[in-house]
């Protein structure tokens, strides 16, 4: 598991983005990603666990998925 904070938020569009320490590139979230709780539960500045998987729409990046508080 990767540990990151949430960076933002788009609740009404369904998606966010964390940042990972020690990096410059957020990566990013779908609602649909979230295994524990609720996507509407989240906040910015939360620190969260998560995985990653290659984005299908751009091979070149990457999304989180299993995202779920760390606390």
């Amino acid at each position: 598991m990767t540990t990151g904070t949430i960076k933002s938020l788009v609740k009404d569009r369904g998606f966010g983005f964390i940042q990972t320490a020690g990096s410059t590139n957020d990566i990013f979230f779908h609602r649909t990603a979230v295994s524990e709780g609720s996507f509407d539960d989240l906040m910015v500045g939360q620190t969260v666990e998560f995985e990653t998987e290659p984005d299908p729409r751009d091979a070149r990046r990457t999304r989180a998925v299993g995202v779920r508080s760390a606390g």
